[in-house]
């Protein structure tokens, strides 16, 4: 039995040739690979928010003040950054 019978299995949709050899090669890659695959095909469907540059630094002044406001009304109070570094690096490193 081939690694593609096997993927066909389970993926009951159909698909063509070249999307079965894709699927089959994904679900080889490890955990971690499979993950940021699936997270990088997730990203690609989303539509962009805004087209203009203008726009996008709006949103992003709005989400800063936003943040700015949260932290100085003590709704967060924050982490410092070799802390941050720390934690995400064991979230990592336990992957």
């Amino acid at each position: 039995m081939t690694l593609c019978s096997l993927v066909t299995q389970h993926y009951d949709h159909p698909v063509g040739n070249e999307a079965r050899i894709l699927l089959a090669e994904a679900l080889a890659l490890s955990d971690h690979g499979r993950a940021d695959l699936a997270a990088e095909l997730l990203a690609s469907l989303d539509e962009p928010v805004s087209e203009s540059q203008a726009e996008i630094e709006q949103l992003w002044a709005t989400e800063i003040e936003r943040r700015a406001q949260r932290v100085l009304s003590g709704g967060s109070r924050g982490e410092r950054w070799s802390s941050a570094r720390q934690r995400i690096e064991q979230e990592l490193s336990s992957e």
